[in-house]
């Protein structure tokens, strides 16, 4: 398949990335060589130094030719513009990222005039990512998929103590749910029955909600549900305004603390309701007396990781109940989980896997990336000629960074075993390793691939 990013920035290297994991020809375009270098320094990538809104650029990198075209540069405009002239040359599908609030009620406008097929916005869904963990108020990280039925709910051992040193099949589990991976010292593992539950480990439970609910009584775990009323959030960049606009519209107080006066009074004029302060969102002196303690969470999204990073854990300190941070490297991620920091969100990687799924065509209902973007549990409906339709389980050889975790079928949850059968159309809750989605596409997309459906409906609709 023919892919090509224009932008080799933090999003295009990470898209790159993925697709360059499946037998994809890849073509990277951007004004910086040193860039360039960088990602031809370790992956299979074709390279254009120029700029990717010039036709003879275009040109040379064969974009009518594209099954799939992604504009990520620094600039709205200049995506939405090699988006159009890419469609025009004859590019499949494009995406423009887009990111600038002000253009907030004109995206309709940029889908229907410059015809571009997905907006991608990693602050805005970062916002709503974390704005649905804080709504929805679980005091553990907790997803559901296939209308709720299905639930996958993280489990720190260190609540579960009776658990620890024991190995799974001496676990007495209610019937309905499984353990699907485990994580500790920062490594995924996925487990088996011999494997043993040790303090420090997260688990991530996937199962029928009620039985999910029997397990957490059962070993003393309770699922709490604390609503929060008043967040505070530090930096006044894209991301807090998206995130503040759907906070206050879910009628929960907003204190905002940036550092630039200018952007304070931008802030003042377009969220009406929010409390904006001009101040330094690092000095515990200004935090205690905006009474940061007493909120029920503090969201830290300043464009430095080592800013995020300090408020994250200085609001621990002083007792803040639910503390989130936007951290840009992924290698830091694990360190904030480490220290007590309730989640380490990172816009890339979010917006990355949102690409992905739109890109799949259909089959993928769901995605959530997890365990710092090196897992995903995914939603999938099951085409007809997927390779694991009509086989039990285990005779399908699925490798061990793959496990189906649910069968949804005419509205029933089915956990299955190894002579349970997937049907077409069955909704599958799969959990699955970065390493092995190439893998899990290949099963899922059946001989032709889902890009050969992709290209037929598009074909179909003209």
């Amino acid at each position: 398949m023919d892919i090509i990013i224009v932008g080799a920035g933090k999003l295009g290297l990470r898209l790159a990335e993925l697709f360059s994991q499946d037998q994809n020809n890849l073509t990277i375009i951007d004004i910086s060589q040193e860039r360039l270098e960088n990602v031809s320094s370790y992956l299979d990538v074709l390279t254009i130094l120029g700029n990717g809104v010039q036709l003879k650029i275009l040109k040379q990198a064969q974009a009518g030719r594209a099954e799939l075209f992604i504009a990520a540069t620094s600039s709205d405009e200049v995506n939405v513009l090699a988006c159009s002239l890419a469609k025009q040359l004859g590019s499949k599908r494009v995406i423009a990222r887009i990111r600038n609030p002000d253009y907030g009620e004109q995206i309709d406008l940029f889908r229907d005039h410059f015809n571009i097929d997905y907006i991608a916005n990693p602050e805005l869904e970062m916002a709503k990512e974390i704005a649905r963990n804080l709504l929805k108020g679980y005091s553990i990280h907790l997803e559901t998929f296939a209308h709720g039925k299905v639930t996958m709910v993280e489990f720190r051992v260190n609540d579960l103590a009776v658990l620890a040193d024991k190995s799974l099949s001496q676990l007495d589990l209610p019937k309905g749910l499984l353990i699907a991976a485990i994580l500790r010292d920062n490594q995924t593992i996925i487990p088996h029955g011999r494997t043993k539950l040790l303090l420090g480990d997260v688990i991530y439970v996937i199962g029928k909600r009620e039985s999910i609910n029997e397990f957490s009584q059962v070993y003393n775990a309770p699922i709490q549900k604390t609503p929060v009323r008043n967040v505070m959030i530090i930096g006044g960049g894209r991301a807090s305004y998206y995130l503040a606009q759907k906070l206050l519209m879910n009628h929960v107080q907003v204190k905002i603390i940036e550092k630039n006066e200018e952007r304070c009074l931008y802030l003042a004029e377009n969220l009406k309701g929010a409390l904006i302060i001009h101040g330094d969102g690092t000095d515990r002196e200004l935090l205690m007396e905006e009474n940061a303690e007493e909120m029920d969470a503090l969201i830290s999204v300043t464009g430095m990781d080592e800013e995020n990073l300090m408020i994250a854990l200085l609001s621990k300190k002083i007792g803040v109940p639910k503390v989130i941070a936007k951290i840009s490297r992924s290698n830091y991620i694990p360190i904030l989980e480490q220290l007590g920091i309730d989640l380490a969100i990172n816009p890339v990687n979010i917006i990355a896997g949102e690409v992905r799924r739109f890109a799949q065509g259909g089959n993928i209902v769901s995605l959530s990336l997890i365990l710092q973007g090196e897992a995903e549990v995914l939603e999938a409906i099951v085409p007809d000629e997927s390779q694991i339709v009509g086989k039990p389980l285990s005779k399908l050889n699925l490798p061990e960074g793959i496990i189906i975790g649910a069968i949804v079928r005419e509205g029933s949850v089915i956990i299955p075993d190894g002579s349970s059968v997937i049907a077409p159309d069955d909704r599958i809750i799969v959990f699955c390793l970065q390493s092995e989605q190439t893998t899990l596409e290949k099963l899922l997309q059946g001989k032709r691939g889902f890009f050969y459906e992709l290209w037929h409906n598009h074909k179909d609709s003209r």
